[in-house]
């Protein structure tokens, strides 16, 4: 019985952790400058807790054009940033 409650534990346990590992957390941040050609965005943004980043001002890719076009200079969004190939990258805004 103490066997199966361990199971049971460590099952839940593990179910937990990657459904944290995929939730998205997004971030407030301002667009200070968006490059188009380059599809780079630099954002002053707040802390990104998932990167494990304080607040600052930093440059984006922008994988997506669709993403690249929701962008303009001077708005407040919120988005979601990863590690994409090595580069950090901007996958959602809202």
């Amino acid at each position: 019985m103490k066997t199966l409650f361990k199971l049971a534990l460590v099952t839940g346990l593990i179910l937990t952790s990657a459904a944290g590992a995929f939730a998205q957390e997004f971030t407030k941040g301002t667009v200070k400058k968006i490059d188009a050609k380059a599809k780079k965005v630099t954002l002053v943004h707040e802390e990104l807790k998932s990167l494990e980043m304080p607040a600052m001002t930093m440059v984006f890719q922008i994988g997506d054009d669709a993403l690249l076009a929701k962008l303009k200079q001077g708005a407040n969004i919120q988005f979601v940033a990863a590690r994409v190939n090595g580069k950090l990258t901007v996958t959602q805004v809202k």
